[in-house]
This record gives C-alpha cells, structure tokens and sequence, in this order.
C-alpha cells in the first residue's frame, strides 16, 4: 500500500526532530528494525540494522550542537522521497573527523529515504556536502 506524501512528511519531520534533539533512541525508532542505512563516504560503508545504524547517531550528536534541518525541496514517489535540506548548527566536537572548536557550520543534504508498508524508513541514503563542511572547518 503507498503511503501518502503527509505520511511520509510526517515521518521524515520526526526523524529530523529525534536528529535535532540528539535522541538517538527516537531516530532508531523511525527507521525498520532491518534499515538500510548509508552515510556516503562514511568509512563504516552501508550498514544493516538499527543497532548498526546506531553507531553513527551516537558520535555524531556529540561532535555537533543546536542542528536544525531546513526543507529546500522533495520529490516523492511510490513508497519513497528525495529530500533536500540544509543543516545549521555549531560544529563542537569532531563532527566527521574534523575539529569543530564550537564554530558555526551550514551544509546541504540530499537524502533518499525509502518506507516500509507501517511508514517506517526502511532505507536512508544520505549525502553530505563535505566540500562545504571542509571549508568552514579548515584544519590548520
């Protein structure tokens, strides 16, 4: 059965929210407990699995500070959505392996999130504009 594009909102909205208020447990909870979950580039490559998925959110939340996700676009299809936004928020820690020193950073995403039949996300494929995130995190 296709879900709705409001259903779909609803769900990628939450998620994003879970990001923004560092809960690793609420992110978990939208995706399928089998989520196929690839940050391209990230040298952990594509994993499988909440618990897997799980390693990312937890040195991610620490290394970053007051993200929110602006929507610039999204295209939906069947079961699926590309989503374009714009992440702003301070880099504290070493958010992608570069030291943050609490600065300010800003950097586009484009993610293709897949749903299961329950609205769950069962795929996230994420890109990172890490062009972006290398010019405001220069590293001396």
């Amino acid at each position: 059965m296709a879900l709705t594009r409001e259903q779909m909102d609803r769900k990628i909205d939450e998620h994003f929210a879970f990001e923004a208020a560092d809960n690793v447990e609420g992110v978990l909870a939208t995706l399928t407990p089998d989520v196929e979950h690839d940050i391209v580039g990230s040298p952990t490559g594509v994993t499988y699995g909440r618990e897997a998925a799980r390693g990312f959110y937890e040195n991610l939340f620490p290394s970053v500070a007051d993200s929110s996700v602006e929507c610039l676009k999204r295209f939906y299809g069947e079961n699926f959505v590309v989503d374009e936004s714009l992440w702003r928020g301070r880099a504290v820690g070493m958010p992608f392996g570069l030291e943050g020193r609490n600065r300010p950073l800003e950097f586009r995403l484009l993610h293709v999130l897949e749903f299961a039949d329950d609205g769950s996300i069962k795929r996230e494929n994420c890109w990172l504009d890490m062009a972006a995130i290398q010019q405001q995190l220069p590293q001396d």
